[in-house]
């Protein structure tokens, strides 16, 4: 059985330590200006660390510069291209054929990889991007596992194929969205998106004879949703993914908490493991009721099984699975307490689970005691009020540095 590459999202390096932690093979991490997550701020030093530290530790890195480029941006393209090439990231992301064309030109000595962005939805636009020097290629999220089936069956041996499997969907195709520039000047093709569809809307209807009479329609006083769509979630189906072949499998989410991340990377890379170990019995529920304590919104397999589904829109916009919250992150173990850098207020009584590394089964426990981070002193609470706040308290099991914490709401 082939192994799969497991493919997490970067927003900084805290957040690589923590995917590359809990089992992701690979990450993906934006540039400063020039990826579709701009808001993710990455500088060149960070990157730059990144990379290394991947590298150091058998991990691999992808490096995103998938906007669709104005003229006035190519030079930047070229001087980022340079870095690149000089850096060495495992493959560089894109989407615009100018770009791919820079890439080829001032970085030859890494690898193209097709963004999702460029509509990859058959077998001749992959072969026509390997034909020009493309190593793999992210298959659009409007494919079924049918087609997917049939490009596997197809392609060049050698070309690589990665499709995502969890996380948002655009409302627009690939996200290729024009929404938020024309609302509110910030180009999501520039990686400067502001999620319009993710707001509220009230819609009208208009008699065309009796124009100005505004009829609202709405599903309650908030609006409607009308644009939001569910999260991607193929859980259940990484089995058929695996049998097809296919070469990696990518997490969206580069704006996510490392909460996010340790709760969604360590549930793939255990179905993963868990299925290759013994196919005959793979139970995608324990993994799903893992991935439901993080705070999303309603899940979907969007087209992946059928291209008839149509449970995909989020019409009333709200976030589900609520009852959990990151608690914190191990930071040492002083004596036989353990110092915990926290993310939300953590009081004694509080019911807690450890994220365990290469584990699906958590680790449950009760906040018996805290301890002042400076004074030493029995607390009974303690807030997120400033950056980086700590606080001690004994953990039930040995637990290594930036293992995550989640909170059980009352």
């Amino acid at each position: 059985m082939q192994k799969i590459e497991l493919l997490a999202p970067a927003g900084s390096f805290e957040k690589a330590k923590i995917a590359f932690l809990y089992g992701a093979d690979a990450v993906y991490m934006g540039t400063k200006n020039l990826s579709l997550r701009t808001r993710v701020q990455v500088d060149d030093d960070e990157l730059e660390k990144t990379i290394k530290y991947a590298h150091d530790i058998g991990k691999k890195i992808y490096v995103t510069i998938n906007i669709f480029a104005w003229d006035d941006k190519y030079d930047e393209i070229i001087e980022t291209a340079k870095r690149m090439n000089e850096l060495k990231p495992d493959g560089i992301i894109a989407s615009d054929g100018g770009v791919i064309n820079i890439l080829k030109e001032y970085a030859p000595n890494v690898e193209v990889h097709i963004s999702t962005q460029a509509n990859i939805l058959s077998y001749h636009t992959a072969k026509f991007w390997y034909d020009n020097g493309a190593k793999r290629v992210i298959l659009g999220r409007e494919m079924n596992k049918q087609q997917i089936k049939e490009l596997m069956q197809k392609k060049p041996k050698d070309l690589e194929i990665e499709i995502f499997a969890h996380g948002a969907i655009c409302w627009s195709y690939s996200g290729r969205c024009f929404l938020s520039d024309f609302l509110n000047g910030r180009s999501a093709n520039l990686g400067d998106c502001v999620q319009s569809c993710r707001w509220a809307y009230n819609v009208y209807l208009e008699e065309k004879n009796n124009p100005g009479n505004l009829m609202p329609i709405e599903d309650d006083e908030n609006g409607t949703y009308i644009l939001s769509s569910k999260d991607l979630c193929l859980i259940k189906e990484i089995p058929e993914i695996i049998d097809m072949g296919i070469d990696s499998i990518k997490i969206e989410g580069r704006l996510k908490t490392e909460y996010y991340l340790a709760s969604v990377v360590n549930s793939y890379r255990n179905a993963i493991d868990d299925y290759i170990k013994d196919p005959d019995n793979y139970d995608y529920k324990k993994y799903l009721t893992e991935l439901e304590k993080t705070k999303t919104r309603g899940l979907t397999t969007f087209y992946f099984n059928s291209r008839d589904n149509k449970d995909f829109q989020e019409y009333e916009g709200k976030q589900y699975n609520a009852n959990y919250e990151f608690g914190g992150k191990v930071v040492r173990k002083e004596n036989e307490k353990t110092i915990v850098e926290i993310r939300n207020k953590l009081t004694v009584g509080d019911q807690m689970e450890i994220i365990v590394p290469g584990k699906i089964e958590t680790e449950k426990f009760v906040i018996n005691n805290l301890w002042d981070i400076e004074t030493n002193e029995p607390i009974e609470t303690v807030n997120p009020g400033k950056s980086e706040q700590k606080v001690k308290m004994i953990l039930p099991i040995e637990c290594e540095k930036d293992w995550i914490l989640r909170r059980k709401k009352s």
